[in-house]
């Protein structure tokens, strides 16, 4: 593992079942750099969220090696892997699973809720800061029930961030959105990648988004059927803050 690839995965199979087995994964060989943004693609059913649970530390493979910031994750405990988990890892899901009886605000610093039991002043600036960097610093707090399907996204990219996790796993971020809310999230986690330099793996459906990521990893029958680098990473992006 060079000093700039902050995951490896080395020779990943994935079975599920006992008497029945099937192969999600087939011998997965990846690197992923730091500060890449990359999208992953491939048909229902062919691995992605097999691969996507690996990579979150949220399942363990068959055989093979899943390496985090050098640190072989397939030999911790499942107390080591939940620190990991916390420390290096932040998410994003196409159903944003944010209580809807709490702020903005509350739901940012639930991760922090989790780690210590009660967030601290740090942790509270750090979420009050993000969301207005989300643009959303006159509704921190309002209940996430009371905000647009757009709008909701971007408090789940907010908590993904509050740790500042190296590495941000989105699985469809945008799939339940409008062309512009979609649009808006995806410039979004774009610019914390520019500004922070926070790896991101996008799974997507959209090949508009898949065509503005740096690298597009596809996956068919649990294997990796190509790794393939855009030619204009981030497609129109320029880096400059967009407006929200």
């Amino acid at each position: 593992m060079s000093s700039g690839t902050l995951v490896q995965l080395d020779a990943i199979t994935k079975y599920y079942g006992e008497e029945v087995r099937q192969r999600a994964l087939s011998d997965i060989e990846l690197e992923l750099e730091r500060g890449e943004f990359v999208a992953l693609i491939g048909p229902s059913g062919s691995g992605k969220s097999t691969l996507l649970n690996l990579l979150g530390l949220l399942d363990r493979p068959s055989s093979g090696r899943v390496l985090l910031n050098g640190v072989d994750t397939t030999a911790l405990s499942e107390r080591e892997l939940t620190a990991q988990r916390g420390r290096m890892l932040g998410f994003v899901f196409q159903f944003h699973h944010l209580l809807p009886a709490f702020t903005a605000l509350e739901n940012v610093l639930l991760p922090a809720w989790g780690q210590s039991g009660f967030p601290s002043p740090t942790a509270r600036a750090r979420a009050t800061e993000l969301l207005g960097r989300v643009g959303l610093a006159e509704r921190l707090n309002r209940r996430t029930n009371q905000l647009s399907g757009g709008e909701q996204q971007r408090v789940a990219v907010a908590r993904a961030l509050v740790h500042s996790p190296p590495l941000v796993l989105a699985d469809e971020p945008t799939g339940n959105l409008d062309t512009e809310s979609s649009n808006q999230v995806f410039e979004l986690m774009r610019r914390f990648n520019v500004e922070q330099g926070t790896t991101f793996l996008v799974v997507t459906h959209d090949p508009r988004i898949a065509a503005r990521c740096d690298r597009v990893l596809e996956i068919v029958d649990g294997r990796l059927q190509s790794d393939r680098r855009n030619h204009q990473p981030g497609g129109h992006h320029d880096g400059r803050a967009v407006p929200l």
